[in-house]
């Protein structure tokens, strides 16, 4: 039994070092050639098992494997690589018509897929962009580059959120990002592609429901001088601009029928022509789409085509609003407020706890955008350095009417200052779950909706840990 070969002993070099996994050795004859022109050193593998014994004695660049091997499944390796070796992208080859098997590997982390028979173009192309993906960060290096968009908190849904736009940019899938308006889509966009192995090429947003529909070809395809009146220039159009990088479409469910169709076909051939020229140009681009809608729902209603919907949703990504992360609202209030306050050249502002307590019990019907809009119209109508809850002019949450369910000493404290009567209303909430858990604070968080980290803050702040004299 082949235990791995090495197709060129190792050396003392910088050269990229490559494993190729298959049970065909035409295929591996034919890879090992490729790249071993390209400069790359070349170690192979039969099956999975002899795969698992190279990953562990040296470090890779990249994986490419089959998808059947007489071990197991080539899903089986990238499942294995994605839990062990995180920053080693991984591709597959599948039998030709099999976009099943494909999408099944992109979804379980594969950085992309070459299908059967392979083309030698695509390959050197692939190989070139899995190479060129930045190091892996941790959370506290990426944060730490002030320079770097990030989405900000440090509540369970935002670090899930964070963790799964590290792992869907290492991969050249197209991903469908959901959520209500305002929640962060394109910046979460943004933050795919810039770090992932286009983040030196262009990143083009638009959107979709802002170009009239008699636009929309010329917008996204482009066109050439004279195609039609008032044609006085070439236009490359969208998918040509974003060539080698990535295309967010946002609002991408306000897309017309006609113009779904013609999407689809770009996607499928990645070829476009321009209007006016009868010769198409090649487009490699990566899809990232968005809509506040639910796009599966308006398939459902025959306003999206299904083939198309499953060409741009092989990933999704979905962005929690802010009412399920209340907890990171004064960080994100407090760090938008010092940018408004850079950006208009005055003193940095901060916000009183009265205030606080506001803005973290409002709804945000808007997110993260509607804050940002509070914040701004505030500093634009408040002199003051310390910001207030009446400067904000938001509406006070109203308490429930039926005060059964609270507490006689709440009811006997009605002239509390308001947040004295929030984090009353919070220590008995606390109180309470930690009875009912019989003081387990796993299951106490549980029962409140919140992290164990945030109940021990939350604990602390409220002196629950302090021994009652």
């Amino acid at each position: 039994m082949n235990n791995g070969r090495m197709a060129h002993p190792p050396k003392e070099t910088s050269s990229p070092n490559i494993l190729i996994v298959d049970d065909e050795p035409d295929i591996i004859e034919l890879l090992e050639l490729t790249l071993a022109r390209m400069g790359m050193e070349i170690s192979s593998a039969l099956c999975i098992s002899d795969a698992k014994v190279l990953l562990q004695s040296r470090q890779f660049q990249l994986c490419l494997t089959d998808m059947r091997l007489p071990d197991g499944e080539g899903l089986d390796l990238v499942k294995y690589i994605a839990n062990h070796c995180a920053d080693l992208p991984v591709a597959v080859i599948t039998a030709y018509g099999t976009t099943e098997n494909a999408v099944a590997a992109l979804k379980a982390g594969a950085f992309d897929y070459l299908p059967k028979p392979v083309s030698l173009k695509q390959l050197r192309d692939l190989v070139k962009s899995a190479l060129s993906l930045p190091p892996m960060q941790t959370e506290s290096t990426s944060q730490a580059k002030s320079n770097r968009r990030t989405l900000l908190g440090e509540s369970q849904p935002m670090r899930q959120l964070r963790a799964t736009i590290d792992k869907l940019s290492r991969s050249q899938a197209s991903v469908y990002i959901s959520g209500e308006s305002g929640s962060g889509k394109e910046l979460a966009a943004r933050m795919i592609h810039e770090r992932s192995a286009r983040h030196k090429q262009t990143f083009v947003a638009v959107n979709c429901g802002a170009i009239p529909e008699n636009l929309m070809e010329s917008e996204f395809f482009g066109y050439k001088k004279g195609a039609f009146t008032g044609a006085d220039k070439d236009h490359d159009g969208f998918f040509l601009t974003a060539h080698g990088g990535t295309l967010f479409l946002d609002e991408v469910a306000d897309l017309p029928l006609p113009m779904q169709v013609k999407l689809l076909r770009v996607i499928q051939e990645k070829q476009v022509r321009r209007i006016g020229e009868t010769q198409e140009k090649s487009v490699d681009v990566r899809i990232i789409s968005a809509t506040h809608k639910k796009l599966s729902h308006c398939v459902e209603a025959g306003q999206f085509r299904q083939d198309l919907y499953y060409r741009l949703n092989v990933i999704e990504l979905n962005m929690p609003s802010l009412r399920e992360m209340r907890e990171d609202i004064p960080l994100i209030a407090e760090t938008v407020l010092a940018k408004l306050c850079r950006e208009t050249a005055r003193p940095i502002c901060s916000l009183k706890k009265d205030a606080l307590a506001i803005l973290t019990n409002y709804d945000y019907p808007g997110n993260v955008r509607e804050l940002e809009n509070i914040l701004e119209r505030t500093l634009a109508l408040c002199p003051d350095i310390q910001i207030g809850k009446e400067e904000l002019q938001l509406p006070v949450k109203e308490m429930p009417r039926n005060t059964n369910s609270l507490s006689p000493i709440i009811n006997l404290d009605q002239g509390l200052p308001l947040q004295d009567y929030l984090d009353r209303l919070e220590k008995e909430s606390i109180i309470k779950a930690l009875d009912q858990s019989r003081y387990n604070r796993t299951k106490a968080a549980k029962i409140l909706g919140i992290t164990v980290r945030s109940l021990r803050y939350r604990m602390e702040r409220l002196r629950l840990n302090e021994p009652e004299s």
